[in-house]
């Protein structure tokens, strides 16, 4: 019997697409388990609350002086407007107004995440360590000096910080491309970011099985990108909002906790000391 090309095709693309969709599904019911594994910790819990809080301060307060002078930057950025009529200047200015902003939270949660994480690197690390004992088969420790790691660390946090901030420039700009940069341009910037936080996120893990170089962890969760952007673009979003971080951070180091034991479930670690 001949099978027509086409409807191989079809089925195959939906096979696909479901599976695309079930993993998705899968990677946002990580922050339901994560939230499980946290509160029957309320000591963990209420600890991993400090680090985050007092970031979020920081960060509200820039954020309220970046309001303050918002309009002032928008305008000396569209001198070419004030020749326009007022209407066409107004939403040419709102739109650059609502770019810098969406850009500069981008930047901001990644800096935020990267921030909370070396503050409270000694407490987020024993909340990982404690949701491993709880699922099993725990790897011991990867032996690395604390000079040493301390450094790789803000090193390679630094490095997404700067990544992050060239991704937010390149978007800015895309976003006055019409309709693109209302629609499209918001939804990569979201995608990017979450993918960006979930590299912290799954850090921990990574760094216990010796696996310490960020390309490591990007290689792993390239195969289930899916499953990453499920967990990635809700904690990005929730942890755009200022304070809400507080209470989602403790829960999303567990829930990245789980996402590494996934995405190296079937992957034997092999120690690396270059980052």
């Amino acid at each position: 019997m001949i099978q027509d090309p086409r409807r191989i095709a079809a089925v195959r693309y939906g096979r696909t697409v479901a599976t695309t969709v079930s993993e998705f599904i899968s990677g946002v019911g990580l922050l339901g388990r994560g939230l499980r594994l946290i509160v029957a910790r309320p000591r963990l819990f209420l600890l991993g609350v400090i680090p985050p809080l007092i970031t979020s301060v920081l960060f509200v307060l820039i954020l309220i002086l970046l309001f303050s002078v918002l309009d002032e930057t928008v305008v000396s950025l569209t001198p070419f407007a004030d020749r326009w009529s007022d209407s066409v200047a107004t939403v040419v200015r709102v739109l650059i107004g609502l770019a810098l902003l969406a850009g500069a939270i981008l930047v901001m949660v990644v800096s935020f995440t990267a921030l909370t994480l070396a503050v409270g690197s000694p407490l987020y690390d024993k909340i990982s360590e404690s949701v491993e004992r709880e699922l099993g088969s725990a790897p011991k420790p990867y032996d690395e000096p604390v000079t040493s790691g301390a450094i790789r660390s803000v090193r390679q946090s630094l490095s997404l910080i700067v990544v992050s901030a060239l991704v937010a420039g390149v978007l800015f700009f895309v976003g006055f491309v019409p309709v693109l940069g209302q629609t499209v341009v918001p939804v990569l910037a979201v995608c990017f970011g979450g993918w960006m936080l979930a590299i912290e996120l799954v850090g921990s893990a990574f760094d216990r099985r010796g696996l310490l170089r960020i390309s490591d962890r990007r290689a792993a969760m390239r195969r289930r990108r899916p499953r990453v952007l499920g967990l990635a673009i809700p904690t990005f979003l929730l942890l755009s909002v200022p304070f809400a971080g507080a209470v989602v951070f403790p829960i999303a180091t567990a829930a990245g906790t789980i996402l590494a034991r996934d995405l190296l479930a079937n992957q034997t670690a092999q120690p690396t000391t270059q980052v």
